[in-house]
């Protein structure tokens, strides 16, 4: 029989420490602080920049009986597994007599429902995001209070978007109403920071040296629990370690192939050339984090607000923001839905991932609240209302997915993130322009 092992159990070695996925033998260590000994609830947010094509996006039907629209569709197979919400709003992403810029207001009003003070200086300020106000509440019950994670690097200096800062638009995760949490793009820096809570410089450049795994450096650790473990946690503990050392090798390999293929451009080291795989990394990371709880709260922009990025992937070679304002023109919605297809379908490829490993009775899907959407609606209009919203995961097992849930027109967004804080013990009264909680979920 196996021992009874704690949820905080960790590999070290080298100053290297690895957190264990949930195993058969934590179960019986069930904390009175999560829901279950099945694990914790975790929340995501996923911010996609330029809004949706609304009607491709929009779907018909309400309840479980809904049909999916075309891009809703890329993930029919998940149908199950998550909820599209329509009718929300974020009101203070209007310009309320500040005029244009309505893309610096999407992101920094998308996760905090606060309206941004008007200015390219430094006494920029707008509020509290969820992903921060969760880890205010329940940040010290893991490694990491949060993660932030994105695929452009921004800046917080400088206009960006008709007078507002660019800080407004690189980020959507703010700590307190004038201090915004920087997000990580370089895969490398992020791996290390999961993997490497004690490394010091001496052993990185020991582990560079050699050119080892991580897992090697915890290799006798993991030897010697293995002992003690039963059957299905060894196969559990291969499967992770399988995982870990393949998304190791990634990560590598798209820092290689990058220094590789632009050796004349100076790049910040890490950062993948591949776009699709920078995304895929970004994700598959984050899922690894969730794995390990090593953290239960995370962020990530897989766009600046008003990115003009190309996706050359599915044959769209102009600038999304430019396209964005496509003024109706057929031949730009055509390439604006491939666009939001694509990125529907790398979501689609994350909750595989969570669904795929098994915690307990349910899976880490199951056991997540993963929120995919933009501060924005259609962009060509600049409209913050009807926006584009798909929350996956079910909570624990406190939220019934598989459906369509049609809300009064103008709810705000920041009434489905209490709700979403509620589910993860972490109260909070008032966030934002929060007029409630929603009760249908």
């Amino acid at each position: 029989m196996s021992q009874s092992l704690a949820r905080r159990t960790f590999l070290k070695g080298a100053g290297l420490t690895v957190a264990l996925p949930m195993l058969e033998a934590m179960r019986s260590q069930g904390r009175a602080a999560d829901a279950s000994s099945d694990g914790p609830v975790r929340a995501a947010f996923v911010f996609f920049p330029n809004g949706a094509i609304m009607p491709s996006w929009n779907p018909q039907g309400s309840g479980k009986d809904y049909k999916l629209s075309s891009t809703l569709a890329v993930i029919k197979e998940l149908k199950s597994d998550f909820n599209v919400f329509t009718g929300l709003a974020q009101d203070n992403g209007r310009a309320k007599g500040d005029g244009p810029g309505d893309h610096a207001r999407c992101a920094s009003t998308f996760l905090t429902g606060a309206h941004p003070v008007k200015t390219s200086s430094s006494n920029i300020k707008v509020g509290v995001s969820v992903d921060q106000a969760a880890a205010a509440n329940i940040g010290d019950r893991t490694r990491l209070a949060s993660l932030e994670l994105g695929i452009q690097r921004g800046r917080n200096a400088g206009s960006c978007d008709s007078g507002y800062s660019c800080a407004y638009s690189s980020n959507v995760s703010w700590k307190s109403a004038t201090t915004p949490m920087a997000k990580e793009i370089n895969p490398r820096a992020v791996f290390e920071r999961l993997f490497g809570s004690a490394i010091s410089s001496e052993s990185a450049k020991r582990r560079n040296f050699y050119r080892k795994s991580v897992l090697d450096l915890v290799a006798a650790d993991a030897a010697q629990l293995s002992k003690s473990l039963g059957k299905t946690d060894r196969r559990k503990m291969n499967e992770f370690f399988s995982s870990v050392r393949e998304l190791e090798k990634r990560v590598v390999r798209a820092d290689e192939e990058r220094k590789s293929a632009r050796p004349s451009i100076d790049l910040p080291q890490g950062v993948p050339s591949d776009m699709v795989e920078h995304i895929r990394l970004m994700y598959d990371l984050l899922a690894i984090s969730f794995q390990t709880d090593t953290t239960r709260i995370a962020s990530f922009m897989v766009g600046n607000a008003g990115s003009n990025h190309s996706y050359s992937n599915v044959d769209v070679n102009q600038g999304h923001h430019a396209l964005s304002h496509h003024r109706n023109d057929k031949d730009k919605i055509a390439k604006l839905v491939k666009v939001d297809e694509f990125l529907m379908g790398e979501f689609g490829r994350f909750l595989r991932k969570l669904k795929s490993v098994q915690e307990g009775e349910r899976t880490l899907l199951d056991n997540s609240m993963i929120l995919y959407g933009s501060g924005i609606s259609d962009a060509n209009r600049h409209d913050h209302a009807h926006l584009p919203i798909v929350l996956a995961g079910k909570g624990g097992g406190t939220i019934e997915t598989g459906r369509h849930v049609e809300l009064k027109r103008e709810t705000p967004l920041n009434n489905l993130f209490l709700s979403m804080l509620d589910r993860m013990d972490a109260k909070v009264e008032k966030l934002g322009d929060s007029s409630g909680r929603l009760t249908n979920l």
